[in-house]
């Protein structure tokens, strides 16, 4: 790795850290005053979005931790680190967000069947507050959202908040006017609509990384036809792909060579190919045409 790489690898670590803590601390202070607000003037959409934004508190101290986590040394018992915690801890986090939706559909439904009085100038104001911190939260993390998936977690609840903020406040400013009050709660339903379209890719992708699905982005039958196309290389088989972290995958095969003293050519063409597709991590065992694989070849 050459030093200007290191650099801007620990400049970005570093600035991703400081957002982390930014963020934890601009959503503490809001959750606090949305859930004082929205018990002071009984409204559902403030104390809706008041747990939400408490889940999103959450799950930015867990994408932290596993942020730091991924960058602790490998031991004996793990030998690649703790890096699978970020798969785990963005897994953990659609789930929140999941029963967080639960919990603001059965609150919505009780207060349409019964309704309470509300202050629409209150809850305008206070959601106003929501959409700068939020949409300042999600700028963040916007630029990285795409190199990790807790990164986009993070990005995405943020995001959602700020959309869902701006209803919020639509619904303050509509309640003032006309003092219908139904708006609340349909303000609260559609803030778990929108928490479900958000949240149902992390958790899609989630699971998959979970469970050592091939990560998005990746298509092995194209892999396997790009090594194959590499000359030496006979065939390709026995391949296995999966996330090692939200941010480094890792690749298995079995490589047929006609001449197995190309091998020393080869691999190297093979890893710096299998690198540009976005697996740093590659295992590769070389086999000659007159070998055969012990066992069934999957």
């Amino acid at each position: 790795m050459s030093h200007s790489h290191s650099h801007s690898h620990a400049h970005r670590i570093s600035s991703l850290d400081r957002a982390f803590v930014i963020g934890i601390a601009l959503n503490v202070s809001f959750v606090v005053v949305e859930f004082l607000a929205g018990l002071w003037y009984g409204s559902m959409g403030l104390l809706s979005d008041a747990g939400h934004n408490l889940s999103d508190v959450a799950s930015l101290l867990l994408a932290m931790w596993a942020f730091r986590l991924a960058r602790m040394r490998p031991t004996a018992r793990y030998t690649y680190g703790y890096k699978k915690s970020t798969v785990l801890i963005s897994l953990l986090n659609s789930l929140l967000l999941l029963i967080a939706v639960g919990v603001i559909v059965a609150e919505s439904v009780g207060r349409m069947r019964y309704p309470a009085p509300i202050q629409g100038g209150a809850i305008a104001w206070t959601a106003g507050i929501g959409v700068v911190i939020n949409g300042f939260t999600a700028w963040l993390f916007m630029r990285d959202r795409k190199r990790d998936l807790n990164v986009k977690g993070a990005y995405l609840h943020m995001a959602a908040d700020a959309l869902v903020s701006v209803g919020v406040l639509v619904s303050g400013l509509v309640i003032a006017r006309t003092g219908w009050t139904i708006v609340d709660p349909i303000v609260g339903l559609i803030v778990a609509a929108v928490i479900v379209v958000s949240v149902w890719s992390l958790t899609r992708d989630s699971l998959r990384l979970s469970l050592d699905g091939v990560p998005a982005g990746i298509d092995v039958a194209d892999l396997e036809r790009r090594m194959t196309a590499v000359e030496g290389v006979e065939a390709v088989h026995h391949i296995h792909v999966w996330a090692i972290s939200t941010t480094e995958n890792a690749l298995t095969a079995h490589v047929v060579l006609a001449d197995p003293c190309t091998m020393a050519r080869v691999k190297p063409l093979l890893k710096g190919l299998l690198e540009d597709a976005g697996i740093a991590h590659a295992t590769l065992e070389c086999e000659t045409l007159s070998e055969h694989c012990s066992g069934q070849c999957e």
